[in-house]
């Protein structure tokens, strides 16, 4: 009779999708558990080489015989927003200073891919949510 394995750790991460190292955050994060640093570097990198070095939240679950498993989240909208309108950072002051433009069909694109990780089940809602961090981060959403 197999003993089921028991979960002993849940960790979040933010890690850059396909360029991954063993240095802090990821290393000293999964060596507490006992997880194997190399491996889940080599399996995240191979799973995340599309993203090419863009920020992904991945959570990992250690288990009692420190085996792990491990979900790739999409990025951050804030990433994804400021890689639409081609900038380095948001607006200090977004509701004074604007910093960029970007077309409603572009917040709807980014709502599609984020989807799966939004607390709702309609593209609307998540464009709303998308145009909301938009705002926030001092860009302007036109039609």
């Amino acid at each position: 009779m197999a003993k089921k394995k028991e979960l002993t750790a849940t960790i979040r991460l933010q890690a850059p999708g396909g360029q991954a190292t063993p240095s802090p955050p990821i290393g000293p994060a999964l060596g507490q558990h006992g997880v194997n640093i190399g491996q889940f570097i080599q399996q995240f990198n191979a799973a995340t080489s599309s993203l090419n070095g863009m920020p992904v939240t991945v959570v990992i679950s250690v288990f009692s015989d420190r085996s792990f498993t491990y979900e790739v989240k999409s990025p951050p909208a804030g990433v994804l927003l400021r890689d639409a309108v081609g900038l380095a950072k948001g607006s200090a002051i977004p509701n004074k200073e604007k910093v960029g433009t970007v077309t409603m069909a572009k917040v709807r694109e980014i709502a599609q891919r984020k989807m799966a990780d939004l607390n709702t089940t309609s593209v609307d809602a998540a464009a709303r949510m998308i145009a909301g961090s938009a705002r926030s981060m001092g860009i302007d959403i036109v039609d």
